[in-house]
Parts: structure tokens; C-alpha cells; sequence
């Protein structure tokens, strides 16, 4: 057996296509299957086949068949086989149209594609929802294996036709290569063995394909990328930096550079257990020393120097949801790129994908298992490659920041080049220096609550008061901000998100002249919330939560608005058709019916402090 990385594929199809009893064909045929295990399925074949006297091979993977049927959750079952020329990994990955999100993270490891059709059943809709998922994921090596030849008469015309049909369609997909190959997974023909009832076809078995295929692997041959995972400082006179390479090789001596900062310098050791090592390459986990005191984090990418990857905080990317939980376009979520941790949020939706027809269709959300073409946006530079050149560099995953679910993956395709031309200016008079001249400790007062809690009531006595004191401060209520920077936006799940996303901004924004902001907002998620508090220094906001029941708030209705929702001429009202989520730890609690609204302001001061 060679020594070179393993062929990772995986296998796809309708129902009854004969998956399983492909997958379970090569096992047997390549003397895969232990006595143990053969002895099982002799006896299984005996109860549950439907072969006859022959052993049903199907039942060779039905543990994931009963794992389905029990209705445990599936994710995509590896299975590890070898010959003397190759060793494999298959992605067995179910097919239906529901585990889309399972599929596409079978494919995204994978560097070719099984594609089974049933010869009857011709090309189905299936048939091409599976060839664009795993186009889209990247895949070059297409397989369409025709099975069911037995059922056709092993007929000549029907290859043919099959073939030239899927080929004119896989054309526009960008396959390297497809290659059509009629079988019979239940019969053995063209499986692993040449069939004598085809002498027509003149091509390879499956196994003889998949043993000789040359698919891309690590690149070797690339400049060299290291993302740092873990810097380990175990003494004042060591320092290394461990990763696994992700493209390339490298050697002490060698000039590298450290994104994002970009600084150079030189690589001075290649540690291991064993020793000092010459030289590292593609898919090695390796700690290297250099010859300068540098600053370097995990997440940070080191490359060689004359030949750096990019780096960009805005990215055109394919994106596939793996949530319940709908996506919410301009809401900040965990991201996770290579080693790198930081928040990203989608912030236009340009495209959702048709999987079953192809059709690029215009969307404002994301559900379970769909799949678009997306703007994502960093909060801060990230080192890349396109994961078409370097998936390792290209993945990224979108974590919620509540609930801590991972619930999207994706690809980069390029980064987008719209703040190439866009710098900080360096300003001579600093957030401190205005602070000081205004004479206060500046403050966004953030203020959330159900619609009629008392919020904007509380936020006018409270600035009278701060007013009164000789401080400076600006109220920013949601009715006043929606008659102007805000007028354009609606009630929907993604405009309550920008709502929140302009108004933290602009409060940021005051913050940093010296002002003491009190933000009034219904500001329903906590996810925004935390997003908001994250843009200022520690200490100075404040999550004020305003806690008037609903029942409450519904009575005293000072504005008539609950009336009007009850009525339905007011949809996704907060807290009746549009969730509200009380803050987890907020810094103040203010109870409306315990508290008047004079108390209310009496406690926030006390909390506050002094602010000069």
C-alpha cells in the first residue's frame, strides 16, 4: 500500500438506488469484512434479507439504517477500507433532501463523488440536487455510477443515453473530470471486477477508478501557510509556535511572514519529540521557533514571506445553515476561520440556492438545510485563502453566541475589496481628551424592556436629573430614531437587528465625544444586546432592564399600541407575535411595579456612581 493520503469520497443517491448495497459490495469484494461480521450477516440475511439464499449486503451498514429509523441524530458515518494501492475513507451520507446540511459536510472534506442512479429510474431530480451540492462544496471528481444494469438487460443504449445526458448537465457545474461507469452493485458487475455481461463498456471498475484516480491533495507545492493554534511559552528562553501546515513546506532559515500584522522575519527551529526536524510540509503538525521576539497569537497565519496569503475583513461566501433557528442577516455570531476566533455577521443575503433546480432565488432569511451565496463581515482582519485554493485557510463555521449551537458553514470564494480605499484617521484629540473637557466619565445607559414597561419615561427623568448635575447627555428613544435614521426599516426579525446595529453604532459614536447616551430601545434579542455592549470599554455600558410584565405592560397601553396587536393591525409585536428575551445578568434590574419611575431613576444613579 502506498503511503499517501487516504481517498476521501463519498457515496449519494435516491432511495433504493443501492447505496448500501454498493458500499457493502466493495467491503465483501475487497475482503473488508471480518469472519465475525460475515457470520452476522449470514444469519441477518437469513431473517432480514431480501436476496434469497444469497447474503444481502445492504445489511452490511444497516446500523445506520436503524440508527435513522430509531430516529438518533445522524451525522455523516465514515467508513475506513483499503487495498494494496490505495486506502480509503467513504462519506456515507444520506441523501434526502432534509439531511442537505449532513451531505454538504460529507462533501466539503471530500475529493470525489459517487453519485448512484438507478438504470430504470434514469436522472432524477436528486440526481442533479446531489451533483450541485457537491460542486458547490468544492468537489473536482464526479463518479455517476449507473447501477441496477441487471435490470436493464445490461443495455448499451441506456449507458449511453444516461451519459450524455448527465454530461451536458455536469459541463456548466466545473468538474474536472466525470466519469460514468454501469454496475451492478447487487450482481458485483464493474465493482470491483471487469463484468463479462458488459463487454461493451471499456472503461474501469468503480474500485479500479477510485484505486488509480489523481485527485489534488495537500498542497505541497504551494507557498508555505501555518495557522498558529497554540503558542507555547513553557519558559522565559522558549517560544514556539504549533499548527499544522495547511499548504506547503518549510525550513529553518526560511523568511516568513506574520499575518494580519504582516511584520517578517525568519523561521530558527522545527521542534518535534524526536528532535529538531530538517524540514515540514503539507498536513505535518509541527511547533517552529523564529529568530525574532514577535508578537504572535493563535489565529495568526504565518506565511512565507515573499509569497503571503491574503487578508480582508469582508468576503463574498457560500454559506449553508445548519440551524432550527432561522438566520438573521446583520446579527453578530461567533466565528471560527482556520484557528482563528472572532464575530461575523451576514450582512446581505445575495442569493439563496434551489438545489433542485438550480435557480439562484432572492431571500431574506436562511432556514434549515438552505444554502446561499452571501456578504460576510469580520470584526476584524482575518488571513485567507479561497477555499477553492486552500480549504483549510477558506472554512468557517458561524457559532450562536447565546446557545453556543454551531449554525452555519461555509466557504469563502473572495474576499470584497470595498475598504481597501477606507483607513482610520489618526485624530489629535482623543475620546479621553473630549472626556476630560467635558468634565465626566462618559456612559451609554442602555435601557430594555416590553413596549409601555416605562423605559422612555425613566430615560427623560434620568437625563433631567444627569442635566441638572451639569452633565452632558443625549437620549436616544426608538420612536424619535424611527422618524429619521431608522424610517426606513420595519418589524421584522432582520430590520429589529439593524435597528439595534445603527443605533449602538451612533451611541458609540457619543460615547466617544463624552457624552453620557441613554439609549431607550425595546431592543428584543439578547444577542443584539451583546453585540452593542461590545463595541464600548469595559465599564462603560450599561444594560438596564426595565421588568414590567406583559400583563402589565398590555394594561396601562399608553401609547394604544397592544390594543392594535390584539386587533391584528399591528404585526410581530413584541412580547405577542415576536419574541421578547429578557436579559440573562443584566447590570440593573428595574421593577416598574414595585418601583415608581422616580425610584426607578434613584437606583440607576446609585449604580452610576459618580461620572466626573
Amino acid at each position: 500500500m502506498t503511503g499517501e493520503p487516504a481517498l476521501r469520497f463519498i457515496t449519494c443517491g435516491s432511495v433504493d438506488d443501492g447505496k448500501s448495497t454498493l458500499i457493502g459490495r466493495m467491503l465483501y469484494d475487497s475482503a473488508q469484512i471480518f469472519e465475525d461480521q460475515l457470520a452476522a450477516l449470514t444469519a441477518d440475511s437469513r431473517v432480514h434479507g431480501t436476496q434469497g439464499d444469497r447474503p444481502d449486503l445492504a445489511l452490511l451498514v444497516d446500523g445506520l439504517q436503524a440508527e435513522r429509523e430509531q430516529g438518533i441524530t445522524i451525522d455523516v458515518a465514515y467508513r475506513f477500507f483499503a487495498t494494496p494501492r490505495r486506502h480509503f475513507i467513504v462519506a456515507d451520507c444520506p441523501g434526502h433532501e432534509q439531511y442537505t446540511r449532513n451531505m454538504a459536510t460529507g462533501a466539503s472534506t471530500a475529493k470525489l463523488a459517487v453519485i448512484l442512479v438507478d438504470a430504470r429510474k434514469g436522472l432524477l431530480t436528486q440526481t442533479y440536487r446531489h451533483a450541485r451540492i457537491v460542486a458547490l462544496m468544492g468537489v473536482k471528481h464526479l463518479v455517476l455510477a449507473l447501477n441496477k444494469m441487471d435490470l436493464v438487460a445490461y443495455d448499451a443504449t441506456v449507458y449511453a443515453r444516461l451519459t450524455a445526458a448527465f454530461q451536458a448537465f455536469a459541463a456548466e457545474l466545473g468538474f474536472t473530470r466525470v466519469t460514468a461507469i454501469p454496475l451492478s452493485a447487487l450482481e458485483g458487475d464493474n465493482v470491483t471486477a471487469p463484468s463479462g455481461r458488459m463487454a461493451w463498456y471499456g472503461g474501469p471498475t468503480l474500485l479500479g477508478h477510485l484505486e488509480a484516480v489523481e485527485v489534488e491533495g495537500p498542497a505541497a507545492e504551494g507557498a508555505f501557510r501555518l495557522p498558529v493554534q497554540w503558542v507555547n511559552r513553557p519558559s522565559h528562553d522558549f517560544r514556539g509556535y504549533a499548527g499544522r501546515i495547511a499548504a506547503g513546506r518549510v525550513r529553518p532559515g526560511d523568511a516568513v511572514r506574520l499575518l494580519p500584522s504582516g511584520a517578517t522575519t525568519r523561521v530558527a527551529r522545527l521542534v518535534s519529540p524526536a528532535g529538531d526536524l530538517p524540514e515540514a510540509r503539507a498536513g505535518d503538525a509541527v511547533m517552529l521557533t523564529l529568530e525574532d521576539e514577535r508578537d504572535v497569537s493563535r489565529g495568526d497565519v504565518l506565511v512565507a514571506a515573499d509569497a503571503p496569503c491574503q487578508v480582508a475583513d469582508q468576503f463574498e461566501a457560500s454559506l449553508v445553515w445548519l440551524s432550527e433557528n432561522a438566520l438573521v442577516p446583520g446579527r453578530s455570531y461567533r466565528a471560527r476561520i482556520h484557528t482563528k476566533a472572532a464575530n461575523a455577521s451576514v450582512t446581505q443575503l445575495r442569493w439563496r440556492l434551489d438545489v433542485n433546480t438550480g435557480a439562484k432565488l432572492a431571500a431574506k432569511t436562511l432556514d434549515l438545510n438552505e444554502i446561499a451565496e452571501v456578504t460576510l463581515s469580520f470584526d476584524q482582519p482575518i488571513a485567507f485563502e479561497p477555499y477553492a485554493a486552500c480549504p483549510d485557510l477558506g472554512a468557517f463555521i458561524l457559532v450562536d453566541r447565546q446557545t453556543e449551537e454551531t449554525v452555519g458553514a461555509g466557504m469563502i470564494r473572495y474576499a470584497l475589496r470595498r475598504a481597501d480605499n477606507v483607513h482610520w484617521q489618526a485624530l489629535s484629540v482623543d475620546a479621553a481628551a473630549r472626556s476630560a473637557a467635558l468634565g465626566q466619565t462618559p456612559r451609554c445607559i442602555w435601557l430594555t424592556g416590553l413596549s409601555g414597561a416605562g423605559k422612555s419615561t425613566i430615560a427623560s427623568l434620568l437625563e433631567q436629573r444627569l442635566h441638572a448635575e451639569g452633565r452632558h447627555t443625549y437620549v436616544l428613544d426608538g420612536d424619535n430614531v424611527r422618524h429619521g435614521l431608522n424610517r426606513d426599516l420595519g418589524f421584522t426579525p432582520e430590520d429589529r437587528v439593524e435597528n439595534i446595529r445603527r443605533v449602538a453604532e451612533v451611541a458609540r459614536l457619543m460615547v466617544d465625544a463624552g457624552l453620557v447616551v441613554i439609549v431607550s430601545f425595546i431592543s428584543p434579542y439578547q444577542a443584539e444586546r451583546d453585540w452593542a455592549r461590545s463595541l464600548f470599554a469595559p465599564g462603560r455600558f450599561v444594560e438596564v432592564y426595565v421588568d414590567t410584565p406583559f400583563d402589565v405592560c398590555a394594561e396601562r397601553d399608553p401609547k394604544g399600541l397592544y390594543a392594535k396587536a390584539k386587533r391584528g393591525e399591528l404585526p410581530n409585536f413584541t412580547g405577542l407575535d415576536s419574541a421578547y428575551e429578557p436579559p440573562a445578568t443584566p447590570d440593573v434590574t428595574l421593577d416598574t411595579t414595585a418601583l415608581a419611575a422616580e425610584a426607578c431613576v434613584e437606583r440607576l444613579l446609585r449604580h452610576l456612581g459618580d461620572l466626573a
